[in-house]
């Protein structure tokens, strides 16, 4: 290919036209790389650039198949073999084929059909590769494909009236702008919990201040803040992502939190990976807990919370789990969380209670 048919290529413009000019497209991108491979049904063209980290793939003649056999072709392009086995609305644990689960083979790719099968998304979660992407099943231009990103989502930094609505929380401005939490642009009482992984956005969580909470679509099944503890042989565990934000004007920077709500009750027994839809973001970050000596579990405390935590010890290993217990607020009634304590009772007693935090034990 000449240099002025790359230039072409590359110029924002005309970029788009590539999806109406060649009747089938393939674009891929290195996840550490800025590279673009465009492949049609003929020949291979080496396009810069495109965000980092997002792998997808444009069909135009996959007219009259079922839109669930349209995402598994694309995904064969892509070196991922789909079976039927792989039904939507599941998560399934696959080998990457970018870092092939590395020295152990783990299976290390989340990847998951949406229910309507409108598209496919998938991550690797070995830290060392972080390969994702999406697919879908309708035709589409290039425009709304790509990495998730702070001005897609239409978020800008919080205003005055959120930044006040956690501080009477205690959770300074320092803290909010360190977890990169926002607020919707289009309305100002909304918060924006941004969820990334390697730095890169993957998701975001909506929050009103009368606790209504929705994610957008697409968000990646994982924990809020994985990035804190990827190093970390010492890992807390919370029940929100505002507990999280306590913890860390505690002085506690290697807590995530769970990204849904608690069950209402302990199951009795534990599904096979591929079915344990309601703990995907454990196993999609199960790399990241195999290194951790000790998981202390600061879970809510109320039915629920209490739930969540023997749930999540059973995952995790109950041997390397501790519990947080939290302290009386009056004569019949407990904190509930760490958020009520930072409130009400200061980070330095916050400190002090997740320090002395005891060896877990599952209720029967």
């Amino acid at each position: 290919m000449s240099v002025i048919q790359n230039l072409w290529l590359c110029c924002p413009r005309t970029q788009p036209l590539l999806f109406k000019i060649l009747p089938r497209i393939y674009v891929s991108l290195s996840p550490r790389g800025s590279t673009i491979w465009c492949h049609s049904m003929s020949h291979a063209t080496k396009v810069s650039s495109f965000p980092d980290g997002v792998e997808q793939v444009v069909d135009n003649n996959a007219l009259g198949v079922p839109k669930v056999e349209i995402l598994k072709q694309k995904m064969e392009l892509l070196g991922i073999n789909l079976d039927n086995s792989c039904l939507p609305g599941q998560y399934h644990n696959l080998f990457c084929p970018k870092c092939k689960g590395g020295k152990l083979k783990e299976r290390s790719l989340s990847f998951h059909i949406i229910p309507d099968c409108e598209f496919a998304m998938w991550r690797c979660f070995r830290a060392k590769c972080g390969w994702a992407g999406r697919v879908f099943a309708k035709d589409s231009n290039l425009h709304g494909y790509g990495q998730m990103t702070e001005e897609s989502l239409g978020l800008e930094p919080l205003g005055p009236k959120l930044i006040a609505y956690f501080k009477e929380r205690q959770i300074s401005e320092k803290t909010l702008s360190r977890n990169a939490v926002r607020q919707m642009s289009e309305s100002k009482e909304i918060i924006a919990f941004t969820y990334k992984q390697n730095g890169l956005l993957v998701g975001c969580k909506f929050r009103t201040m009368e606790k209504r909470f929705w994610q957008v679509k697409g968000t990646e099944k994982m924990l809020y803040g994985i990035d804190e503890i990827n190093h970390a042989s010492e890992v807390i565990i919370v029940e929100g992502e505002i507990d999280k934000l306590s913890l860390e004007e505690a002085g506690f920077q290697n807590c995530v939190s769970v990204p849904g709500g608690a069950p209402g009750k302990v199951s009795k027994d534990l599904p096979p990976i591929e079915k344990d839809t309601a703990y995907q973001y454990l196993w999609n970050c199960k790399e990241y807990f195999d290194k951790v000596v000790r998981i202390i579990l600061a879970t809510d405390n109320d039915p629920p919370g209490r739930a969540l935590a023997d749930e999540l010890a059973k995952r995790l290993g109950q041997e390397r789990c501790w519990q947080v217990h939290w302290p009386k607020k009056d004569d019949t009634n407990c904190f509930k969380d760490a958020n009520e304590v930072l409130k009400y009772m200061g980070a330095d007693t916050l400190k002090r209670i997740v320090e002395n935090a005891e060896p877990y034990t599952i209720a029967h």
